[in-house]
This record gives structure tokens, sequence and C-alpha cells, in this order.
């Protein structure tokens, strides 16, 4: 029987899977252990049941919401399933969120209890508590750090004093799939979070259906990616429905050493991490010799130019010989015997997917949101099942057409129940043929594989009356390896502009190279070499473009856009927040 229910996958992990085999494997988050923890089937399964007879010992009921603030660990997982198989709402929640939001999303879900990890946020949390009187309990992730709120060990303890086995099962067996499972609140990139009301149905659906994505043994993954997305959350669900053992990553800073330790076969990912693996790999190659530096950008442009399917026989010799040459080196120094990269949250440039699946990290796309479920479109690894800068074909049960003003819509079970308390916008964005509205731009091919054009509410007019889509320019302008990150601007303005984040920790490299002293961000905001360098490779990004749509001046910003500021936790920039806090830097563009 497949599962029904997400809280169905613990038991069939139980069922199909050795007892003793590895669930999880983390490191201590605060060092006092080395090496990686490991938590079997056994253990796991175990502590499910424990933190949900706790749940009920609390008083939480059917219905009532349990919230989770933390990083990447096992005990997400375990208190995610806890509260779905009593039937409670899971309220999974951004660390990297502000007050403001905390308190919005604290407060309309009338959350009963809140797990949360860290001092940092219970600085922004313990303030708003008397303002929630729903808000009955809260626990720390880790060990006493005071005693003025028990830890999670405490309530696993609480669950084992206090078995309810009759009681859980009646609960579960109450559970329909078409139930409530979850409410995951959007990132906030266009403003306040959303409640996406996800049912049991919603995400089973996906599980199921990016099943074959890798047609391996059992194997490692690692995750990094924040599990309180609804991108990663499926996948940690589909690894342990395959009985796969997840590495979690301590953090982005510590990627390089976590995929050689787990040496994963599968892994997720969004388009900046791998940038950022690429962006390493070039300033590798220029230290090189002559001789080896034209040997590893002659092998570099070789794997930019890999075709999926159907390739020449003058390029796969070209290929084994830079195969033998660098790609073998390139994969043990990033680490892992990658079967598949699935890459989402944003579009990846073909040449990038193209470099990495070259190298020996097969690259898949998918596409989809948080009120899809999130995937709509996946492709695979297949002969012809993937296309440079499509996004793949619609998911098994999912209908996906382009409406006539060029609107991705999408139809199916994974289409979310509805946003939370707020009836009206869910009829914005569900028709009453239950169509769901995406917001993107885009094209199918006669073979169903889709390609993303662009965001409808993006574009933006100039005071000419030309239509400029941004997103298309900032993509190609990003593959520079001076760009962080940047957005396009112009709108009811006489041409188009941009402000820029740039990537400092290459600029401080490429400056000592051109012997420049320029040591602070500052300095290389305003260095006119600099500038020099950024204008050429955005003249180059924008030659495919009108006139009216390529970048006429730009502004660089000393300030790095991180998830604390300018970023959402999937690394999108957050457009309007950026706009605000540049109003002058913009003006002075215009001005």
């Amino acid at each position: 029987m497949e599962p029904k229910r997400i809280f169905d996958i613990v038991e069939r992990y139980t069922k199909h899977y050795g007892m003793e085999d590895i669930v999880f494997a983390w490191r201590d988050p605060n060092k006092q252990i080395e090496g990686w923890h490991k938590m079997t089937v056994r253990e796991y399964a175990a502590a499910v049941d424990n933190m949900s007879y706790a749940l009920l010992h609390l008083g939480i009921k059917k219905g009532d919401k349990v919230g989770i603030v933390s990083g990447n660990r096992p005990e997400w997982n375990i208190i995610d399933y806890a509260a779905m198989q009593i039937g409670a709402i899971s309220v999974p929640i951004y660390p990297t969120i502000s007050q403001a939001d905390y308190r919005h999303i604290i407060s309309i879900s009338e959350m009963k209890i809140i797990f949360m990890e860290g001092k940092e946020l219970r600085q922004k949390i313990e303030p708003l508590l008397p303002e929630m009187p729903l808000l009955k309990t809260v626990v720390t992730m880790g060990r006493h750090e005071d005693n003025k709120y028990p830890c999670y060990q405490d309530i696993i303890d609480l669950g084992i004093a206090h078995p309810a086995a009759q009681t859980l099962k009646e609960l579960k067996d109450s559970i329909s799939e078409d139930d409530l499972a979850t409410l995951i609140f959007t990132s906030g990139t266009t403003g306040v979070p959303k409640g996406v009301m996800l049912s049991h149905k919603n995400i089973i659906m996906q599980v199921l259906g990016v099943r074959g994505i890798y047609h391996g043994e059992r194997c490692r993954t690692l995750s990094f990616l924040p599990l309180c997305h609804a991108y990663e959350r499926m996948m940690v669900y589909y690894y342990q429905y395959e009985g796969w053992t997840v590495y979690y990553c301590r953090n982005v800073g510590t990627i390089a050493q976590d995929l050689k330790e787990a040496d994963p076969a599968v892994m997720t990912c969004v388009p900046r991490i791998l940038e950022k693996i690429f962006d390493k790999l070039i300033i590798q190659g220029k230290k090189q010799s002559l001789i080896k530096r034209t040997i590893f950008f002659w092998a570099v442009s070789v794997a930019e130019n890999y075709q999926f399917d159907d390739r020449s026989l003058w390029y796969n010799i070209k290929w084994k010989i830079a195969d033998r040459l660098i790609y073998k080196k390139l994969r043990e120094g990033i680490g892992g015997h990658f079967q598949v990269v699935v890459s989402g949250g944003s579009a990846i440039q073909p040449r990038m997917s193209a470099f990495f699946s070259a190298i020996g990290m097969p690259i898949i796309e998918g596409y989809g949101l948080s009120e899809t479920s999130p995937v709509i479109t996946v492709s695979r690894t297949g002969k012809y099942q993937r296309r440079p800068g499509c996004v793949g074909v619609a998911l098994p049960g999912v209908e996906v057409k382009i409406a006539d003003d060029g609107e991705i819509i999408c139809r199916g079970d994974n289409v979310m129940i509805g946003y939370y308390k707020n009836p009206e916008m869910t009829k914005e964005v569900i028709d009453t043929d239950g169509w769901f509205h995406t917001g993107d731009t885009g094209i199918l091919s006669k073979e169903g594989l889709l390609t993303i054009t662009g965001r409808k509410k993006s574009l933006f007019k100039t005071s000419l009356g030309k239509y400029v889509n941004p997103e298309p320019i900032e993509n190609l302008c990003s593959e520079s390896p001076m760009i962080e990150n940047l957005i396009v601007l112009g709108e009811n303005q006489r041409f188009v502009t941009a402000l820029i984040s740039p990537d400092f920790t290459y600029l401080k490299l490429w400056t000592r190279q051109h012997h420049l002293h320029l040591s602070t961000p500052q300095q290389i905001c305003e260095s006119a070499e600099v500038k020099k360098e950024i204008k050429k490779d955005i003249a180059a990004a924008c030659k495919q473009f009108g006139e009216w749509e390529k970048i006429q001046k730009f502004t660089l910003v000393k300030d790095q856009w991180t998830t604390d500021n300018f970023l959402s936790p999937t690394l999108k920039v957050k457009r309007q927040k950026v706009m605000e806090a540049y109003k002058a830097e913009i003006e002075a563009m215009y001005n």
C-alpha cells in the first residue's frame, strides 16, 4: 500500500527497511562532539510517537497549530510528523524572517505551541509572547539554555512517561488524505506572508510523482535548503519514502566540507549555489600556471557546450580528454558521486546546467510554487527528457497550459486548499474551473516541455511606452562573476537602470590580480576600474535585448544582500524592500 497521509511514510519506512538502517546524519551544532551523529529507523519511529504522546499530554488537539522555527535537523522532522499524526497542523517558519512577520504568522495561525532554535530567535519571539495568549508552550530545540523554557528532550521524556498508543491509533485512523496537514507561509518577497493550506493528498501526490528521478540503489542525500520551504521539505519526505539516508548540512558555509564527507548521490539546490561553486572553480583555475590554465579553460568551454542528447563523435572525444584531465579532478574536489542534482526555486542558466552535467553532476530542473505543493513540472535524466532552459514536463496528475495572456496555469491534486483565512485572495488565484494562476509566463513545446519566460507582474513600462521584462536581463547579467545580485529598474522612466550588489569575494581576488589596492567594499564600489569591468559584462549580457531594454546606468552598493536583509530564504531578491532601502541611489541615477 502506498502512503495516503504524510505520516504514513514513517510506517512505510519501518516496514520496508531495516530498523537499524540510518535515516539521518548530522553534526552537533554546538561543536561539542566531532563527526556525524546517526539516527536509526527504530530511534526515529520511537521519537515520532513519543513526541505525539507529549503533544497530547500538553493538550494539543486535532486542528491545533504547532510551530517549528529551526534550521535543518532530525528534531524538525520528528515534530512535523508527530503533529500531523495526531491531526494537528504543522506550521514551519523561516528562522530568518523579521519580528513583524513572526508577529503576523504566530497571531494569524493561532499557534498553541512553538519549538524554536537558538538565542537569536528567542530575542525576536520572546517580546511578542505577551501579545499571544493562545501560545501556551514554548520549547527550545537544544539542551537547556536556562530554566525558562522546557527543551526538546524534556518533551520527548514527557511522551515516554505518558504513552497513549490507543489514542494515537484512533487519531491516525480518523485523519483523511483530504485533511489539512500543514500551513506554509510564503517567504514574503511580494509582501505580507500568506498561509498556504496543503492537505496530505497535496503532498503525497508529489512524493509519488517524483519517483524515478534516480534509478540507482539506496543512496545518501545532502540537504541544506531550508526545510520550512515546500521544495526541500517535500524532497526530504521523498528521500524517506525511498529509504535513503539524509545528511543535514550545518549551513551554506559548510557545503564544501559536508559534500566531501557525506558523498551524496542526490542533492537539491537553487541555481545560486551552483553559480557559487562554479565561480570558485573558475578562481582556482585562474591560479594555475599558463599551460594548466589554458587546458582548464578549454575544458570549461567544452563543458559549457555539452548537449544532453545526440552528442557528436568529435564532441565525445573532446569530452573524454577533458574528463580525464580536468572533470575527474573537479568531481573529487566538489565531493559526491552524483547521480542527479535537482535545481529549483529560480531559473538556472543553460550553460550552468550544461557545465555541471558535463563534469558529472547531471542537472534536472523543476518548477512550482508553495501553492502547488510545490512541483508543477520536472525534467528527468532519461534521453530526450530534458532540454537547456526547460523545467520539464507536468508531474503525473497535473494539467498545465498557457493562458491567452501567456500566464502558466495548472490544475490537479497538487493545487492548495487555499490561503488561510483569506478566501478573497484564494479566488484571485484559483478560478472557478480549478485552474491555479501562477503569475509566471511561459511557453510549452509540442512535447510538453515548459520554459519559463518571466513573471507576469514583473513586467514594467518605460515612459516611452516600451515594455521590459526584467528577469531575463537579471538572469544573464548575474552570470558575471563580479555580480552577486541585482535588480533591473525603469518603470515610468526614460531608460533602464540596475542596482548591483557585487561579489566582493571574487572582486577582492580580481583587484589583487590587477594590482589595485582596494580593501573595503566601499572602495571596490567606487573604483572606476571595477565599474568599467562590470559595464563590459553587462553590455555583453544585454546584446540580445532591444535598445530600450538595455541597462544604461547602474549603481554598486556596498551592502551584501543576504537572508538577513534583502533575500528570501530561497535566495530570491525582495525587490520592494531593496527599492525602499536604496530610494536615494535610484533617484540619483534618474536625476
